[in-house]
């Protein structure tokens, strides 16, 4: 089971404004950009991005129906800024894996321990 709704909301009330200028520059860590399907708005969510197989693969932490999942899923993309780096990601696609493999072997059981076994995976914009 992902991260309880509680969680989220402190992360998002406390942690992330003194953490998120950081998360930006620090491995492992980057900040999503998306936009708001209902209200338009623009919005900013610190993930756990890393490479995998030709892209990146966010551990989705709060699960797979979070807005922001659905805002990227919807609009077909996002931007992810990591360490000083502006990528623009389409192509965004749910994966589910138990075994965790869209991770590095050494962050497997650290997600393991929240059962996180959901991931959205993204294409870079090769384009741009």
């Amino acid at each position: 089971m992902p991260a309880p709704r509680w969680v989220a909301r402190a992360n998002r009330r406390f942690t992330n404004p003194v953490l998120g200028p950081l998360l930006t520059k620090l491995p492992g860590f980057a900040v999503v950009h998306h936009t708001g399907r209902k209200t338009g708005r623009q919005y900013r969510t610190p993930v756990n991005l890393f490479r995998y197989e030709g892209g990146y693969a966010i551990a989705l932490t709060y699960g797979p129906t979070t807005e922001w999942v659905r805002n990227v899923l919807a609009s077909g993309g996002c931007t992810v800024v990591q360490r000083g780096r502006e990528i623009r990601m389409t192509e965004p696609r749910l994966i589910y894996d138990e075994k965790r493999r869209p991770v590095p072997r050494f962050i497997r059981p650290v997600i393991g321990l929240i059962s996180v076994n959901d991931f959205l995976f993204l294409k870079p914009d090769l384009n741009t």
